[in-house]
């Protein structure tokens, strides 16, 4: 027998929504299942019933926005915690990039709902995503994303001599952390004192653990590129929103 499955959690299978604007679309009477407007949050659906969207909640979606900003380091990616300031905090008109090519208008408004998708550690430095549209959310922090981030990681060598190749390998693919195998990664030199790590997941301090675990000390960590969005010139400091022709 096919299983009942919450709308919402369809709607988000679908690519349609997040779950939280399913729920507010389903709340104002939005969503149609074979033709028929649903409006009880909680509403049940079978995996072939049709799901379809009024233009409002199209229309809506497409005014949501979604920024870029060379994070510098002492703000933190979410909440403002220890007396350090979010992120969020730098996205006003006075520290748009000059070179932002898009001709999006920038409003107050958009700060509503704005949130981190992904965190960069206090002391990291690079690209972070901002963004009130709950697909890009998900695209990036869903459950079972596997979009690459890449990050430029200045060490320093703790022991003698210099990291045996052994060593490079396991920080590719065979250290655990938190009590499971770390899935497998892309760790390369790019010069005598720099790394570049592309990686599929991302815990808590992921890759100074891991530096951590073969003797390399981390000086500098720098994020710069999340999927097929690259930081490229966004000066430190400064947002530029994302262009219609960016994927993830």
């Amino acid at each position: 027998m096919t299983e009942l499955v919450r709308l919402s959690k369809r709607m988000s299978e679908l690519g349609l929504s997040s779950r939280r604007e399913a729920d507010e679309w389903i709340a104002r009477g939005w969503v149609r299942v074979d033709g028929q407007v649903i409006s009880e949050l909680g509403s049940k659906v079978l995996p072939h019933q049709k799901i379809t969207v009024e233009r409002q909640a199209a229309a809506e979606q497409s005014k949501r926005v979604t920024v870029l900003i060379n994070k510098p380091m002492g703000y933190v990616s979410g909440q403002a915690e220890d007396g350090y300031t979010p992120a969020v905090a730098l996205i006003k008109a006075e520290n748009r990039w000059a070179d932002d090519p898009s001709p999006e208008t920038f409003h107050p408004t958009q700060l509503r709902s704005l949130v981190p998708a992904g965190r960069l550690d206090i002391d990291s430095v690079g690209l972070l995503i901002l963004t009130q549209d709950g697909r890009v959310a998900k695209t990036l922090i869903g459950q079972d994303t596997a979009i690459e981030k890449e990050y430029l990681v200045r060490v320093q060598y703790t022991k003698e001599g210099k990291l045996p190749e052994s060593d490079l390998k396991k920080l590719c693919f065979g250290l655990w952390m938190d009590g499971k195998p770390l899935l497998a990664a892309k760790v390369r030199w790019q010069n005598d004192d720099q790394l570049s790590f592309t990686l599929r997941e991302g815990k808590k301090r992921q890759i100074r653990r891991m530096c951590d675990m073969v003797g390399l000390k981390v000086i500098g960590l720098k994020r710069v590129r999340i999927g097929k969005v690259k930081l490229g010139d966004l000066p430190v400091g400064q947002w530029r929103y994302l262009r219609p022709d960016e994927q993830f």
